[in-house]
């Protein structure tokens, strides 16, 4: 129970810890749409790289997120009958939609795993005029994927811990 404990808590740290750092990358996009626009219309030359650069780092921000919005349970859900029933009953449902989850995050892992080595061998870039790598950002999929996936175990985990002892953890 101790070393699961502690397997918890590494996966709820990591995942807080990486959303956090991503949380600074908002402050690089605005930057970015920043100097866009003053040198569109300021200068009137647009700069070429801006808006895929824009669309690079967005990516990178919305999909890294993913475990540490599971971990603060702020995906977006209709729990109009959810949110009534009692811990015990939300853990069920949650264990039961759990191999539905597990799925699709592991189908993710396995494809976006081979889609990003496929991407490094090709040493991959945007067909475009600035024509920067895409490999990089392919990568971040899997890992965002492994995530995703390790805080969605911490949930089952403590989901299951729910169902036997009809508590949350905060309330035993």
């Amino acid at each position: 129970m101790k070393e699961e404990n502690r397997f918890l808590r590494a996966i709820d740290s990591t995942n807080e810890w990486i959303g956090k750092c991503v949380s600074v990358l908002i402050l690089v996009i605005v930057g970015i749409i920043v100097v866009r626009v003053v040198w569109r219309y300021v200068f009137n030359h647009p700069i070429l790289w801006a808006h895929e650069m824009t669309i690079f780092v967005y990516g990178g921000y919305f999909i890294l997120a993913g475990g540490y919005v599971l971990l603060h349970k702020a995906h977006v859900s209709v729990d109009i009958i959810y949110a009534r029933f009692s811990p015990r009953v939300q853990a069920i449902i949650d264990l039961f939609t759990a191999p539905l989850f597990f799925f699709f995050i592991g189908l993710l892992l396995w494809q976006s795993f081979s889609m990003a080595l496929e991407s490094w061998k090709m040493w991959e870039v945007n067909p475009t005029f600035w024509a920067p790598p895409v490999y990089p950002i392919k990568t971040l999929i899997p890992i965002s994927a492994l995530l995703f996936l390790l805080q969605g175990i911490a949930k089952f985990i403590r989901d299951f811990r729910i169902v036997i002892s009809g508590q949350r953890e905060e309330e035993q």
